[in-house]
């Protein structure tokens, strides 16, 4: 397995990591057992990097980690995040806690439904906009002193919180959607700061929510539940756009012999070895199949005809709804 160094003070981590979320909430319904499973088969793959969160499920996710890490928790690293309040009571008057009480609370219920003593790298799922930026990361620089976690992070953030954040204590990740139809941290100058600071990117949905493997092909192929649904990109004239340059992608990678997939994550990879993508599956095949993007050498002429299918400006509709765009901390 290939590897990657997690920010300037990190651990070595594989080059591609696995995103957990999947296999509990916003696609379909869960399938534990095949979830358990893909978690298994990843680790026997040589993945080292796993990637959850409290709100996801909520709680389940991690509950379903912690059971398919046992007895091997120290090959891991292992990341978790909070800030968004799942007790529905509360949500309707708070969608996010970054109070330094409740970092100090939220840390110790994910430590134990993981089953575990330390977390390796705890991200802030977003900021809260009642609580400055260096009062939260105050708050998880105590749970690093209490050694309740190793290494802290971020997730959906720009340039100038992350300065902020940073400045407080080190920040060891920022985690933000980027892929060939998501180019923020590029667009926004988060990746530049990033570099600057020793801060390592890692990309959630590096394969555009599944939208970029050509296999969705019609809105009718999402459950009723399904994140996407709500998704401007997946609507309408938006998604009939952005399903032209899927294909385009899908005539590239068959000329090549990969899958779209594995072209789209090698794109990513490419961008440099500060990046660690995330992508995210509920299965083991697709798994196997994201995994051998890391076998799959591009010339620069390559990537730089997949670059010009897709254009930063080539995507038609918001990657959010208006709602998750205003949790998205400058």
């Amino acid at each position: 397995m290939k590897t990657r160094q997690l920010g300037a003070r990190g651990p070595r981590v594989s080059a591609l990591g696995l995103g957990c979320m999947g296999m509990s909430q916003n696609y379909g319904a869960p399938d534990e057992a095949e979830g358990f499973a893909t978690i298994q088969r990843a680790l026997d793959l040589g993945v080292t990097f796993l990637d959850t969160a409290d709100i996801y499920g909520p709680h389940t996710n991690e509950r379903l980690v912690g059971r398919a890490i046992r007895g091997r928790r120290e090959r891991i690293v292992l990341a978790t995040k909070f800030g968004f309040v799942a007790d529905e009571a509360l949500a309707a008057t708070r969608k996010l806690d970054g109070r330094p009480e409740y970092v100090q609370r939220a840390c110790d219920a994910s430590l134990q439904r993981l089953g575990v003593d330390m977390i390796d790298l705890y991200y802030l799922h977003r900021v809260d906009p009642l609580v400055p930026i260096e009062d939260t990361v105050g708050a998880m620089a105590a749970l690093v002193r209490a050694g309740k976690v190793r290494f802290l992070g971020l997730s959906e953030v720009g340039p100038v919180t992350l300065r902020r954040a940073h400045a407080v204590h080190p920040i060891t990740a920022l985690q933000s959607e980027f892929s060939l139809w998501t180019r923020d941290p590029e667009d926004s100058g988060a990746l530049a700061v990033c570099r600057e600071l020793g801060i390592a990117l890692v990309p959630f949905s590096p394969l555009g929510r599944g939208f970029l493997t050509g296999a969705i092909r019609s809105p009718d192929n999402f459950a009723e539940d399904d994140l996407r649904k709500q998704n401007p990109r997946f609507q309408g004239e938006n998604f009939t756009r952005n399903l032209q340059l899927v294909d385009e992608l899908h005539r590239l990678a068959r000329e090549r012999g990969c899958t779209p997939a594995q072209l789209a994550l090698s794109w990513v990879l490419s961008r440099g070895e500060d990046v660690i993508p995330i992508p995210g599956t509920k299965d083991r095949k697709h798994l196997e199949d994201n995994l051998r993007a890391l076998d799959l050498p591009f010339a620069s002429s390559e990537l730089a005809a997949i670059e010009a299918i897709f254009p930063s400006d080539a995507i038609s509709g918001a990657r959010y709804r208006e709602a998750m765009l205003a949790m998205i901390a400058p």
